[in-house]
């Protein structure tokens, strides 16, 4: 298992957001937790991520317990995160920006050939590559963020909303590329383009309220009456 999530509680101050979260990302996969905005999907990213402080439960990396490692160091163990909002630099071209995904020891190394990875899959941003990253589209902005999280050369890759604000067409384009990373590493995905999801995940888990309540194969959660009436309005 690349990544396993034990009865998750986190929150903020005085409020708890996460309630007895628990999921697994296989190897070689691409998982989903779906859910409303307000549901906590960010928050279990962030206390998997060490950049929230979880309450309780456990968070093992290839089956060794990394819950209390800062964020940092849990980069150099292999999980990078893509945040929401993409958090770019946007006075820093293209690939300085990717330069800066790759301070790890672990990266450093292979700078050459990451640069040459990310640019095979966005080949846009190798032709934009001079480009000031916060003169580009919200697609590009998207592809970059991603592309920055890969120069990290992580075996499990945390992606939060990465439709947000982009157009139909842009988000079926990411999504297809977002499948294709599953023959490099495992990828954890949270969204709420619930169908654009299940199409490219092997399996999924709905957090409504900061808990998991439902979980399965894309199919088997695309039948569900609760999936179908609440995310894909049928």
């Amino acid at each position: 298992m690349a990544l396993r999530v034990s009865q998750l509680a986190s929150g903020y101050g005085k409020l708890q957001v996460l309630f007895d979260v628990s999921f697994e990302v296989g190897k070689n996969s691409v998982v989903s937790i779906l859910g409303p905005n307000g549901a906590g999907k960010t928050t279990t990213l962030l206390t998997v991520m060490g950049v929230v402080k979880p309450w309780g439960g456990k968070v093992e990396l290839g089956g060794v317990d990394v819950t209390n490692v800062p964020p940092h160091k849990k980069v150099e163990l292999g999980i990078s995160l893509v945040p929401e909002g993409r958090r770019l630099f946007p006075e820093m071209t293209v690939e300085e920006n990717l330069l800066m995904g790759a301070y790890t020891k672990r990266a450093r190394g292979k700078l050459a050939d990451s640069l040459e990875f990310v640019y095979s899959l966005f080949p846009r941003l190798r032709e934009r590559r001079r480009q000031k990253a916060g003169t580009m589209s919200g697609g590009e902005q998207q592809m970059l963020a991603i592309a920055r999280a890969l120069m990290s050369r992580p075996s499990v890759l945390l992606i939060d909303e990465p439709s947000a604000g982009l157009a139909p067409k842009v988000v079926s384009d990411l999504f297809r590329t977002i499948g294709q990373l599953r023959s490099e590493m495992s990828v954890l995905l949270v969204e709420q383009n619930v169908a654009a999801a299940l199409e490219i995940s092997d399996y999924a888990y709905v957090l409504e309220n900061g808990r998991i309540v439902l979980q399965g194969a894309p199919r088997e959660l695309a039948e569900n009456d609760h999936v179908k009436k609440a995310y894909l309005g049928v």
